[in-house]
């Protein structure tokens, strides 16, 4: 049964009324290493009250032990104040098989005030709980919180969301991307539409690219159980860089209201395109082999733990894109991702045209302009041109650059802030998440054919041809 009409809902914030986090998949690492955490910065403001914690799993736990997961996770992030120590003692574990409808009645009727079931499970696990929760219905208000990925292409993106609006309204659905609760990325916000110099020349006209990259040192870290099955394309480009890269070429949104924002993004999105309709020649994967990062040995990603080398999986992905739009007609946009890489690279830049003409007699000019916008760590860069110290003919790159802060709350924080608000302008919606995927699912097919070869570079390295 759906709780509320679409647009009639009206929003419970936390503190108005008695919330049940109920987690499901309490056991997994994105519980302890980012969920809890996230819910303990923010406890630690002390903006949230009447809220119950309930952790859901297979495993065979017993209450003391939950909480004693719960409080150290907690610990790392917060100072110990009265609603952090409210959650903690109040907190319970339920031993269940959320796939199952008794499991599932049993865990509904421990929850109080609005619930909140959070799927801590993998997307197959997911479906299967939406599955069960459609045989017995879920009390007015309740809201659902789902990892990403959001099914597994287009055609099972909408499957899913037909799913999930048989049980609630599409403004009770969370897709949790947490880029999209970093400061950094909504600051995007504020340097576009703030700033009368930047929106009038972000446009063909004086825009020559567009990159979002998002380059780790980091290797495989344990996670072949998801990362194999997904690869850098899935796993960030299809998602992260995708919403950085609407929030940073979208049309200003007349409010900050979640359906301005979310309809702007879901327009551009649906401009979004492979380029040329070329998938081949628009896109590249790699994926690393032995190497040293930091002092530290890596072996081939073949050959780590839980990693099956017929899955064909990359590490490294790129693909060029094009905005069919009046604003974007023509640009280049790349966005790529890795692993294991020479150095962090989180950020999404704007390269600028060449002026016109560059006077005679002005020499030295090399470089165009740029915007950087850096994700972690959290910057604002922009790289001009002037007049070189020795002589007023010659020209010298200048580079200018702020650090931005981090906000208050870590990115978890913000996305859990979100939902207890009952505010989805940072979830990613429904329309465009299906769009995400008809905009990679060419690649993904090309590759899957084998027309793009799988090329290799050394852990700690770049890929040949990388800037």
């Amino acid at each position: 049964m759906k709780a509320d009409s679409e647009h009639g809902t009206r929003r419970t914030r936390a503190g108005d009324t008695k919330m049940t986090l109920c987690i499901l998949g309490a056991s997994g690492d994105l519980t302890s290493r980012l969920l809890l955490p996230g819910l303990g910065g923010l406890l630690a403001t002390g903006d949230v009250r009447g809220l119950s914690l309930i952790g859901s799993a297979l495993t065979d736990w017993h209450d003391e032990e939950w909480r004693r997961i719960v409080a150290d996770a907690f610990g790392t992030v917060s100072a110990w104040g009265p609603q952090v120590d409210a959650v903690v003692r109040g907190t319970r574990y339920i031993s269940a098989d959320v796939t199952a409808v008794p499991d599932l009645r049993r865990l509904l009727d421990a929850c109080n005030g609005v619930v909140i079931l959070y799927f801590a499970l993998p997307p197959a696990a997911t479906i299967a709980a939406c599955r069960a929760l459609a045989e017995i219905g879920l009390p007015a208000g309740a809201r659902l919180v789902l990892e990403k990925p959001f099914g597994n292409d287009a055609a099972s993106a909408e499957a899913l969301n037909e799913l999930l609006t048989r049980l609630v309204s599409e403004d009770q659905v969370f897709r949790v991307d947490h880029y999209l609760g970093m400061s950094t990325v909504l600051n995007i916000l504020g340097v576009r539409f703030a700033n009368r110099m930047w929106e009038p020349i972000l446009n063909a006209e004086h825009v020559g690219r567009i990159d979002v990259m998002l380059d780790e040192c980091l290797a495989l870290e344990g996670r072949a159980g998801y990362y194999d099955q997904a690869g850098a394309l899935v796993d960030m480009i299809q998602s992260h860089a995708l919403q950085v890269l609407a929030l940073l070429t979208m049309d200003a949104p007349p409010t900050l209201d979640e359906r301005d924002v979310r309809d702007r993004k879901a327009q551009l999105l649906r401009a979004t395109f492979v380029r040329h309709d070329d998938p081949v020649k628009s896109s590249r994967r790699a994926r690393y082999t032995a190497g040293e990062i930091d002092g530290k040995r890596l072996p081939s990603y073949t050959d780590e733990e839980g990693v099956d080398a017929a899955r064909m999986t990359e590490t490294f992905a790129e693909v060029e894109l094009e905005i069919r739009s009046w604003r974007w007609a023509g640009v280049p946009i790349a966005v790529r991702a890795g692993k294991a890489l020479d150095a962090l690279r989180k950020q999404a830049v704007i390269t600028f045209k060449a002026p016109p003409c560059v006077p005679t007699g002005l020499t030295g000019y090399q470089s165009h302009d740029r915007l950087v916008i850096g994700l972690d760590p959290d910057r604002l860069a922009l790289g001009i041109n002037v007049n070189g110290p020795e002589s007023p003919t010659t020209i010298s790159s200048l580079r200018l650059e702020t650090k931005l802060c981090a906000g208050n709350l870590p990115p978890y924080g913000q996305v859990l802030q979100a939902i207890l608000d009952g505010n989805p302008l940072l979830s990613v919606r429904g329309d465009t998440a299906v769009e995400c995927w008809r905009i990679i699912d060419p690649v993904r097919k090309a590759w899957r054919n084998g027309q793009v070869p799988m090329g290799e570079y050394v852990a700690g390295c770049r890929p040949s041809g990388v800037d």
